[in-house]
């Protein structure tokens, strides 16, 4: 029999000492529990993705060392730890099989991603051959991620004779991406006829969640151990007689768990990993900000989480009052500050300038700029990160100000849609029924930015069904506009959609990063010209 520890942990990128401590760490616990074998993530040693990181020669010989030191501390079980390689002038995404203090094997990632968010070919060669080793009598074959998402490299690593695939993995997450993998992972599986153990990074880095959710499946492709989402974590596996055992079995989560999870990781590791004191966020009275809030008190703790309210002449009672509601129940430090003597000024200050000319969106956006200082001031003065409360439906058409409710450091719902916003809204009060910390009359309420008298976002958008849906096709699905119309969408609302999606592309760029759940976000895999005058189809 082989036991294979499974250890899904939360590396930090560039941090190649600590990176190794863990490994070692999990190592010791692995070996403790009888295991024979830990199998770690993909770039374990130094986090994923260390992006331009890669491109300096500096970092592989960092990497080089942290290998070697890691390497001379491990004795008694055989460690599989991914890490980058230069070798004969070439670089490599690597794993390397380190038993009683020496490198017994190593094997180079062969099928590179260039999607979505990959962009291993600016940085790693292909390695070409397969590589099976023999660990505790069992021929194991070594893959990396995009390894088994191609056909190949599995099927060469059984042609060479694995009875067992071992797959390290940073495989980050989007909705329904579960079962994505499950599904890849049985396509190989079908075409090997042996089964694989799957370890994958967990942890935030910049817009990406790493979800860990490891799992193991049998020759015919059925679960055998699943390890918890969003949570550090070491399981076993025994693999004997072809067949694999485990007694982990983590439930599978529904959507909104799994969107809540990861924007509650992103922001803990987004803020804990940079160094930040603590988060602020402008409370408006309103959903988003409302979710926002209850991901950040989630994230990091009430104590150090701050809520600012910057009523104007426009705040609705109802959104002080629902506002007051919520950080009694969180626990947070409150504040408010009005912004109608700033409003004044601002008024002042630009009346000659503005003599003659009818009142518009200019003054609306003054509001949202003056918000944007205070938080900015409280910020720098604190050293706590704004945390921007703007959603994907909002980035998509532009209905967002930029340098006022898109000022701050991390834009933490920036790729959850409105509709999501309300769904999940609805899960965070599910956790806590007695006192849901999101009162019912901001979920109820019709949505507005309370800039100018009676104002909702329907007034200048779509209902939010339908433009969740517009944006979706052509932002997500690449679908042209003739065929969103063709889909049974309303073709006005079709026309105005991707005009304004197409026109706020300037206001994207200068957003700042945000947690992606979505199988394309507004980031590293959205990469449109912002001057552009290609005619869409209609």
């Amino acid at each position: 029999m082989l036991r294979v520890a499974v250890a899904q942990f939360n590396a930090t990128v560039g941090d190649l000492t600590g990176n190794a401590g863990r490994i070692a760490r999990c190592a010791a616990e692995a070996k403790a529990r009888g295991a024979q074998v830990l199998l770690t993530p993909e770039l374990a040693l130094c986090g994923y993705p260390p992006e331009d990181l890669l491109l300096r020669p500096d970092f592989y010989r960092a990497c080089e060392r942290a290998l070697a030191d890691l390497a001379a501390g491990i004795h008694g079980i055989a460690v599989i730890v991914g890490h980058p390689e230069e070798s004969g002038g070439r670089r490599y995404n690597a794993a390397t099989v380190i038993e009683n203090g020496r490198r017994t094997a190593v094997y180079r990632k062969n099928r590179l991603p260039n999607y979505e968010v990959f962009d291993e070919k600016r940085y790693f060669d292909a390695g070409s051959d397969p590589c099976v080793v023999t660990l505790g009598g069992v021929r194991c074959g070594l893959a990396i991620c995009a390894d088994i998402w191609e056909q190949g490299a599995a099927e060469a690593a059984r042609a060479a004779g694995a009875e067992l695939l071992l797959v390290l993995n940073a495989s980050p997450c989007h909705l329904e991406k579960h079962a994505l993998r499950a599904e890849v992972l049985g396509a190989r599986i079908a075409a090997t006829g042996i089964p694989a153990i799957y370890c994958n990074l967990v942890g935030g880095q910049d817009e990406l969640v790493f979800d860990g959710a490891s799992f193991a499946l049998d020759a015919h492709g059925r679960t055998c151990m699943r390890l918890p989402s969003f949570a550090e974590a070491t399981g076993i596996v025994d693999f004997a007689g072809g067949g694999l055992h485990s007694e982990h079995l983590a439930a599978e989560l529904s959507a909104e768990a799994e969107a809540y999870g990861a924007l509650v990781l992103g922001v803990r590791d987004y803020i804990g990993k940079s160094g930040f004191k603590g988060a602020i966020i402008g409370l408006s009275g309103g959903i988003d900000s409302a979710l926002t809030l209850c991901v950040a008190v989630d994230a990091l703790g009430a104590d150090k989480v701050r809520a600012v309210m910057m009523p104007s002449p426009y705040t609705a009672q109802m959104s002080l009052d629902d506002s007051r509601a919520m950080v009694r129940l969180l626990g947070v430090r409150y504040d408010e500050i009005a912004i109608e003597p700033a409003m004044a000024t601002y008024a002042a200050m630009l009346d000659p300038l503005f003599a003659g000319l009818p009142a518009d969106t200019t003054e609306e956006n003054i509001q949202a700029r003056i918000r944007g200082n205070i938080l900015m001031a409280l910020s720098n003065k604190t050293g706590a990160l704004v945390l921007t409360t703007g959603n994907k439906s909002e980035m998509a058409v532009g209905y967002c100000t930029l340098y006022g409710d898109m000022a701050g450091g991390f834009a933490v719902i920036k790729d959850v849609y409105k509709t999501l916003v309300y769904r999940l809204s609805r899960y965070r009060n599910s956790l806590a029924p007695e006192a849901p910390p999101i009162p019912e009359n901001i979920i109820v309420r019709p949505p507005s930015a309370e800039l100018k008298p009676d104002q909702t976002d329907q007034d200048s958008l779509p209902e939010y069904e339908v433009l969740d849906a517009i944006v979706k096709a052509y932002m997500e699905d690449d679908r042209s506009p003739r065929e969103i119309i063709a889909a049974g969408l309303p073709e006005a609302d079709v026309r105005r959609v991707v005009r304004l999606l197409r026109i706020a592309e300037y206001k994207r760029r200068q957003a700042p990063v945000g947690i992606r759940i979505t199988p394309r976000g507004f980031g590293k895999d959205w990469r449109y010209p912002i001057t552009n005058r290609y005619p869409d189809e209609f």
